[in-house]
């Protein structure tokens, strides 16, 4: 399915100052964690590949959810939170992240966050970082399908109240498509909130005889901040605008198709949301 993609949101200075644009208003930014928000502990991932007996090259996410039992799925889980649990003391904020956080928060820009981490590690940066600070929704781990998988995005665009509707039961087809696009995973998106249903038409407030179609999140009018292909492919497929924060060990992602803008710290964003967010120029 083609896709309208914007890449272009107007500035948040003309905004405030109730200049009208007609480019579209920014709604909201999501952001990852680690090496996001905070700074990188590329470390753990290699201590997280030694408990669990497993090369570089096979997710880590993944060889837990396929072991065979859920014993054995919470045993390697645990395992892999606790070596989170040591590194999250060590916890550095990114450079320019309060600046960032303060300019959002100044102009009424909702944050969210959608991150591979689980809720501890979480909670600890933002209560010694960012108190005060509101990022809702906060989707983690137990979120699943999670990131490439752009479910996690789309869920938080739902619960923003950005949504599209799609298909009708003379339409199914339509309706697959769309469902199989936002998730990998069959009915995950649906069962994790990415995807609901609603009735159009019809008369009373229940819906009355009504056709029935799936709402959607929609994420044209986000934009993804992250640090990994997880985050930016995450961020594309969802429909997002994507922006990578960039360092030594991904620099490499400056040029993917993914990633529409690129950025060395948090900071910067405040230039470039204040004067007008220009991204890549393709189409999806």
């Amino acid at each position: 399915m083609t896709q309208s993609r914007p890449r272009r949101f107007a500035p948040l200075k003309e905004a405030a100052a109730g200049h009208h644009h007609d480019l579209p208003k920014l709604k909201g930014v999501i952001f990852d964690v680690d090496g996001t928000l905070c700074q990188p502990q590329n470390y753990m991932f290699a201590q997280m590949r030694s408990v669990l007996g497993i090369p570089k090259s096979t997710d880590i996410l993944e060889h837990i959810y396929s072991l065979p039992t859920p014993a054995q799925q919470e045993e390697a889980m645990e395992s892999i939170r606790a070596i989170e649990r040591r590194s999250m003391a060590e916890q550095q904020a990114q450079p320019g992240l309060t600046t960032l956080m303060s300019y959002l928060d100044a102009q009424g820009v909702r944050k969210g966050i959608c991150t591979r981490n689980f809720e501890q590690p979480v909670t600890h940066l933002l209560t010694k970082f960012l108190s005060g600070s509101i990022f809702h929704p906060v989707v983690t781990r137990d979120f699943r399908p999670p990131k490439p998988d752009p479910a996690g995005l789309l869920f938080i665009a739902r619960s923003w109240g950005l949504v599209r509707l799609v298909g009708g039961p003379r339409d199914q087809e339509v309706v697959k498509t769309v469902v199989e696009e936002l998730s990998d995973a069959s009915g995950a998106g649906e069962k994790e909130g990415a995807v609901g249903t609603g009735k159009i038409g019809g008369s009373g407030g229940d819906g009355g005889n009504g056709e029935e179609v799936k709402e959607v999140g929609d994420a044209s009018h986000l934009i993804m901040v992250g640090d990994s292909i997880d985050d930016m492919t995450a961020g594309h497929r969802a429909g997002a605008a994507t922006v990578l924060l960039v360092n030594d060990a991904n620099r490499h992602l400056a040029d993917h198709e993914h990633t529409d803008l690129v950025i060395e710290r948090l900071d910067e964003l405040v230039h470039v949301l204040d004067h007008g967010f220009v991204g890549r120029e393709v189409s999806s």
